[in-house]
């Protein structure tokens, strides 16, 4: 074998060249294992020089230090992005295997006694109150990375943390592996009965990739997986009841059985964050998470407490309203609703009730559409102005778009990726925003402006059939609007310290105030009508249409809440009170939490917790009340754009331009309740959320 194989030749590894933009097109699973082998090693000589170097001094600790952080940041996550959207067993197997190296190598990091010994000099000297608020938080980060732990405990904290890593990704691959394994092939359209026509264009397609070349829309036959757009459209609009139930079966047990099971998986993750705590002084894995949020154990409980106890009789209502409509449909199961009935009869109580069908909205709702409406409102709100900037940065798909966004004086500030459709052959399910590389004065381009942030927005929507271009529901719509704004917090940013820019540093139950924010112009009328146009024949969104969209803004909202404060409830409990190999298995404690907080209970056989990747593979362990508290804070910004008059231009841009300042541009530098004060003017309260939802007792006005 000659040693100039792509393994040995490290000159040419695109991981290893120096890039602003990641070079997407170009890195490939042979590239991760020598690429990422070798830059570790560089990094850690670096480290060691740094250790022998450092003095308590802004420039002589922390620039060395984040160029050291960077590094690893930007390149790990370009491979870690490609496994996201790009997935090959190739990829995973050598992602699998440095990743060791890597936490290895951020715990020496975390844990190095000089680099902590300098930061708590700077902190005891008269220097610490000069600090901008932006370099204070780089303390207790060292602390919860083990640096105070003595040689045994570390060495156990390590171990901890290393397994910890291993169990995340094994348990995202496990869900992967289980979602794409259900495949169901139908060949009698009698079974597909009530299915919209994007629905039987999409399964037609899957068809085709599996194989059966012939299969057409009107014809099939048709695969029915569990990916989002598929399922979902089967949970509301498959007449067939019993395939319903086998698809609702199949996605509630995801990785719950043979070979795939992630319930070991969760029991000794559960088990070594206890352990974790334990080393580093805390009750539980909960305290641990909370050290670095806005909320206490005590306070998550408290609001999500009242928000049950306000949601829970319109829940109750919701179901007897569900029941009452399907008597009056004579349906056979109006006196024993199910879970895979709920969402069906709900699709079309709403038709009912508010004459809205999600599909036929669908023409209104094209894409690019959708996507011009959305530039024009962040112009309005924080005159920024976004244009297509494609192939100026490479991509890994030919569908992805990049976008360059300017400021008023039209030099640019920030870039970001869209990946808009669903490929569940090798793209992960879900939405999400994540950084490419975050703002820096270290890593100044040019030696005076600071680096310019890039962002990656991924969404999951039903690609273009045909020539018809992708037409989302109304709920895609609010995705694309959440997850521009997390990348708008990453991109207008003013902080140019680059461990504390954009969403770095952000309290967890902070950082989705901006993004539950954006969703709210979704209901915005004149926002609305700039994005509802008919794909074919250019018209609006009747006026009729809008109004009933924004009357069934509370449909369900007692129980869609519910469905939030289960998963929210369930997480903290598995976090502070659960004891594991106690008497209760996860799923008996899932089940009790259930009582309260749904009122038809879940089915035995419902394992969701095997899919439940926000806390087992994500960031959410002990904070998917996150949710939660961030809409009691974007529900609050976004009353003050009520306070000032929505119709009121001039006073909705110096809202939004005051937003700007504050919320988006303060980054993990400032404490959010400070921010959010520094927005407001008060403390935020959830009075605004319970009143957008509907569930706050109206008084007659005066």
């Amino acid at each position: 074998m000659s040693s100039t194989t792509a393994e040995d030749n490290l000159q040419e590894n695109p991981l290893l060249k120096d890039f602003y933009f990641p070079p997407f097109d170009a890195i490939e699973a042979k590239h991760v294992r020598p690429g990422i082998r070798a830059l570790l090693k560089k990094l850690e000589s670096e480290l060691i020089e740094l250790e022998k170097t450092v003095e308590p001094t802004w420039p002589k600790l922390v620039d060395p230090l984040e160029k050291i952080i960077d590094r690893l940041t930007v390149v790990w996550g370009a491979v870690n992005h490609l496994k996201s959207v790009k997935d090959t067993p190739e990829l995973r197997s050598a992602i699998e295997e440095v990743q060791p190296e890597k936490v290895e190598f951020e715990l020496k990091l975390g844990q190095s006694k000089p680099l902590y010994n300098a930061f708590k000099a700077i902190r005891e000297s008269s220097d610490w109150e000069a600090l901008s608020d932006a370099r204070k938080p780089q303390l207790k980060e060292a602390i919860l990375n083990g640096v105070s732990l003595e040689d045994d405990k570390k060495v156990q904290f390590n171990k901890f943390k290393q397994e910890l890593a291993r169990l995340s990704q094994k348990f995202e691959e496990n869900v992967l592996d289980a979602t794409k394994k259900f495949e169901k092939l139908i060949t009698d359209e009698k079974e597909i009965e009530g299915m919209p026509a994007s629905a039987l264009g999409l399964a037609a397609q899957t068809a085709v990739s599996k194989g059966h070349e012939n299969a057409t829309a009107e014809n099939g036959p048709w695969v029915i997986t569990l990916d989002a757009p598929s399922f979902m459209a089967v949970m509301q609009h498959a007449r067939n009841r019993a395939l319903r139930e086998e698809v609702y079966r199949a996605y509630v047990s995801r990785a719950s059985s043979g070979n795939l099971d992630n319930t070991a998986i969760i029991d000794q993750t559960l088990k070594l964050r206890l352990e974790k705590a334990k080393l580093l002084g805390y009750n539980n894995y909960a305290e641990v998470s909370m050290a670095t949020k806005m909320a206490t154990v005590d306070k998550a409980e408290e609001l999500l407490e009242k928000l049950r106890s306000a949601s829970w009789n319109s829940a109750v209502q919701d179901m007897e309203d569900l029941k009452h409509f399907c008597q009056t449909q004579g349906a056979p199961e109006s006196n024993d609703l199910k879970h895979w009935d709920i969402n069906f009869w709900s699709e079309r109580l709403r038709e009912s009730k508010f004459e809205i069908n999600e599909e036929e909205l669908r023409p209104y709702f094209s894409l690019p559409k959708v996507m011009d409406g959305l530039f024009i409102l962040a112009k309005m709100l924080f005159g920024i102005v976004v244009e297509p900037a494609d192939g100026l940065a490479p991509v890994w798909n030919k569908d992805v778009r990049f976008y360059c966004v300017k400021d008023s004086s039209s030099s640019p500030i920030a870039y970001f990726y869209f990946d808009p459709f669903s490929r569940p052959s090798e793209k992960r399910g879900g939405a999400w925003m994540d950084e490419v590389v975050g703002r820096s004065r270290v890593f100044s381009l040019d030696g005076t402006s600071p680096r310019l942030p890039v962002a990656h927005m991924v969404c999951n929507q039903m690609p273009p059939v045909g020539n018809k271009p992708s037409l989302m529901t109304f709920r895609e719509v609010e995705t694309v609007f959440h997850e521009f704004g997390h990348a708008l917090q990453h991109m207008l940013t003013k902080q140019d310290e680059g461990l504390v820019a954009g969403i770095r540093g952000i309290e967890w139950d902070a950082v989705e105030l901006p993004s539950q924010f954006m969703e709210n112009w979704c209901y915005h009328r004149d926002t609305l009508m700039s994005i509802a146009k008919h794909y074919e024949t250019g018209e609006c969104l009747p006026e009729d249409i809008y109004r009933k969209l924004l009357a069934a803004r509370t449909f369900r909202a007692g129980s869609l809440s519910l469905r939030q404060l289960r998963f929210a409830c369930v997480d903290l409990e598995l976090h502070s009170k659960y004891v594991p190999g106690g008497s209760e298995s996860i799923y008996d404690i899932d089940q009790r939490v259930s009582k309260r907080t749904q009122v038809i209970p879940p089915i035995p056989e419902d394992k969701f917790l095997c899919s439940f990747s926000h806390i087992f593979a994500g960031g959410y362990a002990a904070g998917y009340y996150s949710y939660k508290w961030a809409e009691v804070l974007s529900a609050d910004a976004f009353s003050a754009f009520e306070d000032a008059g929505l119709n009121d231009d001039k006073a909705v841009k110096e809202t939004g331009h005051r937003f700007r300042e504050t919320i988006l541009a303060l980054g993990g530098g400032k404490a959010p309740l400070e921010v959010f004060v520094e927005f407001r003017g008060r403390e935020p309260s959830p009075e605004a959320l319970l009143r957008h939802n509907g569930l706050l007792p109206v008084s007659a006005p005066a």
